[in-house]
């Protein structure tokens, strides 16, 4: 904290009165109920501590408690009495402040506050238990084979997963606190002699300009404010859950954002390319997992260009060879094909937000609802053709095959317009849509990166890394777009 700010702020006063009364008027001591003090003499000194119900671990309290209280039988009385507290403290996390809105801040963080009468000083310690549930592995990152802790809401807990993993020196965790009200706690991760500066300069910036009074959804929170992303739909960072995606991101030069209470972490910056990619591929051989990777991307391809192909080969047969004349609806309808298209895409989406909002034990029955309703009967009353629901099921595929949920959901997006496209000019509505999906696509950057790299701008050996898992003992390079300041994985 600087000196200019350290002086805009309440200091301490020599009272204890004088605190209890600020306490009570600023936080609420006395009226919430979480709230509390406990009031003892020591060495003929009056001390108060103060904290919050609920974020505290007690058995550290109560043994800070007895250390205190032994002081007045071992301890001879003395004037220092401050500094014979803060010597004695059985704790290895103790800070000394001086200013009443740290005071608040920190008490209301969790930790506890211990202030001596005659003494305008305060000492943190860090006691700190919030409630949570342990590491388990992420329902959305799962893999075959692979380690099974995940991120939590404690972003104690996030830090130390990832600082398991990378036992650097040099790996840095910057603290701060966003939110006028809620005060939420925010952590830069980086590798100091990996990480770009001016990436980590350009980050601790926008989070230091975040101006609102909570931070209600957390990481999301952030997003919006470190991206600007407005309407576009495709994500400009990545999010994981997964400490072991995070750490080697890391060690590639990224940064990493850690916001409390989100159990996902933001990795900057985050082109399209990044957005592909599972862990699942790092898990198994290279040969398999270049496989994956590129039965991924086909997905992915088909999630966005299926069904506008596949719509105007219906629209104009003649474009089609005889020996794929059968791509075509052999059935006819009353119902536009595209329309049925759109009502499919849109009968799905019903789907895959009621699979989110049922409860467990009642979304099998939801999904056999589903099937025979949509599927067969749909089919079977002439409201599809049954092409349609193919091929919609197949794009739909494409979407849950895609990591990145965030990109599914944009590829959906824009399939949708392409459609739109098809259906109005047929041919050169797919050639329109088409290169103003990649020219949107050219424009983007994420954090001022290209959201293309390194298909564009092209950069050879880093697409042959995308396109092909390569073994680990023959990934020697970092990617050069964080701009590492060490470009070398491993000794020459």
């Amino acid at each position: 904290m600087t000196n200019e700010k350290k002086q805009e702020m309440t200091p301490i006063p020599e009272r204890v009165e004088q605190i209890e009364a600020f306490m009570e008027e600023r936080i609420g001591l006395g009226v919430s109920f979480d709230l509390g003090v406990r009031k003892l003499i020591v060495l003929k000194k009056q001390v108060h501590i103060y904290y919050v119900n609920g974020l505290t671990d007690t058995e550290f309290i109560i043994e800070i408690l007895d250390q205190l209280i032994d002081q007045n039988d071992t301890e001879r009385h003395t004037q220092k009495v401050f500094e014979k507290i803060e010597n004695n403290l059985i704790h290895q996390s103790v800070e000394e402040i001086d200013t009443l809105d740290e005071l608040v801040d920190q008490v209301l963080s969790g930790l506890i506050a211990i202030v001596v009468d005659g003494v305008p000083k305060a000492l943190i310690v860090d006691v700190r238990s919030y409630p949570g549930r342990n590491p388990e592995e992420p329902d959305t990152e799962k893999v075959v084979r692979g380690s099974r802790d995940g991120y939590v809401e404690n972003i104690i807990i996030n830090t130390a997963l990832t600082r398991r993993r990378i036992r650097d020196e040099r790996l840095r965790f910057e603290m701060l606190k966003v939110g006028e009200r809620s005060k939420t706690d925010v952590a830069i991760g980086y590798i100091k002699d990996l990480a770009d500066p001016d990436l980590i300069e350009i980050v601790r910036k926008e989070l230091n300009n975040i101006k609102i009074d909570g931070l209600t959804m957390a990481d999301k929170t952030v997003e919006e404010f470190i991206v600007k992303q407005g309407y576009n739909p495709y994500p400009l960072i990545r999010y994981t859950e997964r400490p072991d995606v995070a750490s080697a991101h890391l060690l590639e030069g990224h940064v990493i954002i850690y916001v409390d209470t989100s159990p996902s972490v933001i990795i900057t910056p985050a082109p399209i390319f990044h957005h592909m990619q599972h862990a699942e591929e790092y898990r198994q051989a290279p040969a398999i997992g270049t496989m994956e990777r590129w039965v991924r991307f086909l997905g992915i391809f088909a999630s966005v260009f299926l069904l506008p192909v596949w719509l105007l080969f219906c629209l104009d047969p003649s474009l089609l060879p005889e020996k794929l004349a059968f791509v075509g609806p052999n059935e006819t309808t009353n119902i536009p094909i595209v329309l049925q298209i759109i009502i499919a895409d849109i009968g799905i989406e019903f789907l895959r937000m009621a699979a989110i909002h049922t409860p467990t034990p009642l979304s099998t029955a939801m999904g056999l609802i589903a099937a025979v309703l949509i599927g067969q009967i749909a089919i079977d009353v002439g409201f599809f053709v049954p092409e349609v629901i193919l091929y919609s099921s197949i794009a739909t595929i494409g979407i849950f095959i895609t990591p990145s949920l965030e990109l599914g959901i944009a590829n959906k997006i824009s399939r949708f317009f392409l459609l739109i496209l098809v259906a109005l000019f047929k041919l050169p509505g797919l050639m329109i849509g088409i290169t103003i999906y990649i020219i949107l696509l050219t424009s983007i950057k994420t954090l001022n990166t290209p959201y293309l790299w390194p298909f564009i701008p092209f950069r050879p050996k880093a697409l042959s890394h995308i396109l092909f898992r390569r073994p680990v003992p023959g990934s020697k390079i970092r990617p050069s777009i964080v701009h590492p300041q060490n470009r070398y994985r491993q000794p020459k």
